[in-house]
């Protein structure tokens, strides 16, 4: 093969190819290298991307060091440029965005509107569209699991009780928390937002789940029906 050539994937043999065996045998089977080198996707001439993705993980020590390393920093790396380094570094991100999120729903314990807001904002600051997310607490109030039940352009917030209920009776909650956003921004709770509410709030009551609170989250901004005393 030529010393001149940029070697790809394909100049691999079809068993060694990252792509391949992942989807072939499961992401768990790749090692460190070959999960970098299907982001890197391209070599350089001379190396494979697997050999590339082998030395610049021994050169930065672990994949922990790697990610800790800027999109600037990771173009002055041989054989990385201005593509791979943001491929790169949005892939860490990544990581460490759900790292953080499953850490914080895993058996979490709820104690303040706050404290929901802080982890859900992130979630849907920029969301376009209205999203409704049913978040379900055991007896002991920690989160046991959050579903999304309605997606959608305006109105969104106008979910059937039914809906709702559904989801906690699926994971047997003791009680539920409502959040939905705004995409205008505007926090402030509709005339049909505080309706639906309370529809749900006697329901749950009915149903001995109770309602914990609703959150509306708009940008960075967030309102509590419990804090509003609006539940």
């Amino acid at each position: 093969m030529s010393e001149n050539k940029k070697l790809t994937v394909k100049d691999l043999p079809l068993d060694d190819r990252p792509r391949e065996k992942l989807l072939l045998r499961g992401a768990q089977s790749l090692s460190d290298a070959e999960l970098v080198a299907i982001l890197l996707r391209t070599g350089k001439k001379g190396k494979s991307v697997i050999e590339i993705a082998r030395e610049i993980i021994n050169n930065e020590g672990n994949l922990a060091m790697l990610a800790t390393r800027s999109a600037d920093s990771l173009q002055k790396v041989d054989g990385i440029g201005k593509d791979k380094s943001a491929t790169l570094t949005a892939a860490f991100e990544l990581s460490r965005r759900i790292l953080s999120q499953s850490k914080w729903f895993s058996n979490k314990k709820v104690s303040s509107p706050k404290e929901i807001a802080e982890v859900f904002i992130p979630i849907l600051r920029d969301e376009s569209k209205e999203k409704f997310i049913v978040v379900c607490l055991n007896s002991a109030n920690k989160i046991i699991k959050h579903e999304t039940i309605s997606v959608g352009n305006l109105n969104s917030s106008i979910v059937h009780p039914r809906e709702v209920f559904k989801v906690a009776i699926d994971c047997s909650a003791a009680s539920i928390i409502l959040i939905h956003n705004h995409p205008s921004g505007n926090p402030d709770p509709s005339s049909e937002d505080i309706s639906i509410t309370k529809k749900i709030v006697e329901a749950g009551k009915l149903m001995d789940i109770p309602v914990f609170d609703h959150l509306i989250i708009a940008g960075d901004s967030y309102t509590s029906f419990v804090e509003k005393r609006l539940i």
